[in-house]
């Protein structure tokens, strides 16, 4: 199964997505903040998707800079992003080609299915 590098500020949405990603059968690594996120990807483990907020730390970019410098380190990452806000057009023309796009609050079904979405797939 997949490593999910999880990037959420907020603990108790962290800790819940990485229980459920490991029920799943997902190894989990986490992050608070987009330097923690850069640190972890720049060692050894293997990461497999990248499910980041889009805000970190009140930064409304942080997300999606930190998707962006991760996919120049680990260009085969699959990127989805987690929001709770509703993005304009000019928000979603700062994604990266072939991500998704993760609403909050989110089901478990929503976040399986946003994970296994194939890489180069459309964004939502």
């Amino acid at each position: 199964m997949a490593t999910v590098l999880i990037v959420e500020d907020q603990t108790q949405i962290l800790a819940l997505a990485q229980s459920l990603l490991e029920e799943e059968g997902y190894k989990t690594l986490s992050a608070a903040t987009a330097d923690g996120a850069l640190a972890i990807l720049a060692g050894a483990e293997v990461v497999d998707i990248l499910l980041v907020d889009i805000i970190l730390s009140g930064d409304m970019q942080a997300g999606i800079d930190l998707a962006k410098h991760a996919v120049e380190m680990k260009p085969d990452l699959r990127v989805v992003y987690s929001t709770a806000l509703t993005l304009t057009d000019h928000t979603k023309g700062l994604l990266l080609p072939g991500s998704v796009v993760l609403e909050k609050p989110y089901t478990v079904d929503q976040l399986i299915t946003s994970l296994s979405k194939p890489h180069g797939g459309e964004s939502d």
